[in-house]
């Protein structure tokens, strides 16, 4: 009885541990279920992938499977493996992934002897893959450097338009300033003028005036 017990043990502990991961997949786009073993260890193992978790022989409902290193079965095209199989990479890459494609794969991987092939259920996911941003292409030059020549060369003609700006400016202001100045002289001129002009004619009226008086105060008056 013992040694029946000692014999059950030595099972339990030679099979392989089933382990449950979880993948998201975007639709769409290709997506990969993950499954490796030591082939140091075992060598190059014949091995399945299928539809629902792994059952006790074989895998339920074969998607693909492979006997000493070579494809013996492909439900469809879009099944593939791309990993290094004489690694032990054996990882599922399902192409152009779908809403059908959500649920649990297995896989397994026969190693010789009783009870201990290696297993591995994936729960996969389905998402909607997010909205791509549109690409707008306008005319701006492909490299950095080309870029910098025009807005180097928008702001040299931005500054040249400032300047000429600027100077007509200077030029509007520097005419107004001469005009001011010449109608400033040209009026001088003529008050002088005018002030020369008729204050003679004042003096000499006064002069006259002057004189005219003194002639009334020489001349007696008969009484």
């Amino acid at each position: 009885m013992r040694g029946l017990s000692i014999f059950f043990l030595s099972i339990l502990t030679q099979v392989s541990s089933e382990s449950l991961h979880a993948v998201i997949g975007l639709i769409g786009h290709n997506v990969t279920l993950p499954c490796r073993y030591d082939t140091q260890t075992h060598g190059v193992l014949s091995f399945c992938w299928g539809r629902g978790k792994v059952p006790t022989s074989k895998c339920s409902d074969t998607v693909l499977s492979s006997q000493d290193g070579a494809v013996q079965f492909r439900q469809a095209s879009r099944y593939q493996l791309l990993g290094r199989e004489t690694d032990g990479d054996i990882a599922l890459t399902i192409l152009n992934a779908q809403w059908s494609d959500h649920g649990v794969y297995g896989c397994r991987a026969e190693i010789p002897g009783w009870f201990n092939d290696y297993k591995v259920n994936t729960h996969l996911v389905m998402e909607e893959a997010p909205e791509e941003q549109p690409v707008t292409q306008d005319s701006t030059p492909a490299t950095g450097e080309r870029d910098d020549v025009g807005e180097t060369t928008l702001e040299n003609i931005g500054n040249v338009t400032a300047e000429g700006k600027f100077k007509a400016s200077l030029e509007v202001g520097n005419i107004a300033r001469m005009g001011a100045i010449f109608c400033c002289t040209i009026i001088i001129i003529l008050v002088y003028i005018f002030r020369r002009r008729f204050q003679p004619g004042r003096k000499l009226g006064h002069l006259n005036t002057s004189a005219v008086d003194n002639i009334y105060e020489s001349v007696p008056v008969p009484e």
